[in-house]
């Protein structure tokens, strides 16, 4: 299964009705919470700070239990402004509601279904349950990878799953934002990273889209590390950690 790339765009390679279902990913390791002496972000660190009258919480995961989500809840709780908020950062990560959220906000997105055995080829297919995270997805072109898949990400038809059909010659395309910043050179994909950030307020965040030919749909959000990011990211990073001003 491939994984989120650099800033560059990095190359890889319906909608259901009724209720959509908000699974969560596992609890991770508590994180180490990040002083402002601090020069670097190391892993499973988080940082606090004030900036536009909001507090922003920079991490590397935001799931469901995990150190970064119950901080941001807390906050919430005592009356705080803080960005991303708690709902945000559910939705951001579940693909279908990430998916129609952006959807609404003009973003184009990639045609979903929701299925528990059936999927059509060539597919993307993300899994939707507890244990699922969208950095693990799946490109299949044919039967037998797409039964092994499934078999995988719904542990032996248990839970549902996610698919976005694509066309034969689609690429699968990764692109990191910081706060709403990328250092792709790409127009579009740096408008989509805005907007995405004006809609979830994630800090840290990779962006996978399917890319037709001229055109990009976006396909899902992920968590991303710090290992991850690139110089200019990480010079991004610490500019709105420090309260500089990007020049």
């Amino acid at each position: 299964m491939p994984e989120s790339g650099g800033s560059i765009l990095s190359k890889t390679a319906g909608t259901a009705s009724g209720a959509l279902p908000r699974p969560v990913v596992k609890k991770r390791a508590a994180a180490h919470v990040l002083h402002r002496k601090d020069h670097a972000m190391v892993r499973d660190s988080l940082a606090v700070i004030q900036r536009d009258s909001a507090c922003h919480v920079i991490a590397e995961d935001y799931s469901y239990k995990s150190e970064a989500y119950y901080t941001i809840l807390a906050r919430e709780q005592a009356g705080e402004a803080t960005r991303p908020s708690s709902r945000d950062v559910l939705d951001a990560f579940v693909v279908p509601v990430c998916l129609e959220r952006a959807k609404r906000a003009g973003i184009p997105v990639a045609e979903w279904g929701i299925s528990q055995a059936y999927v059509p080829l060539p597919a993307i297919l993300y899994g939707i349950n507890y244990f699922a995270t969208a950095t693990d997805y799946a490109v299949v072109r044919d039967s037998d990878q797409s039964k092994d898949v499934i078999k995988h990400i719904t542990n032996r038809g248990k839970y549902p799953f996610c698919y976005q059909k694509i066309d034969d010659d689609a690429a699968i395309c990764t692109c990191t934002a910081v706060f709403g910043k990328t250092t792709d050179r790409c127009a579009t994909i740096a408008g989509y990273a805005e907007k995405l950030y004006g809609l979830f307020s994630i800090p840290l965040v990779n962006m996978v889209f399917v890319r037709n030919g001229d055109t990009c749909a976006l396909s899902s959000l992920a968590p991303t590390r710090y290992t991850r990011l690139s110089p200019g990211e990480r010079a991004f990073l610490a500019a709105y950690r420090d309260h500089q001003v990007f020049l």
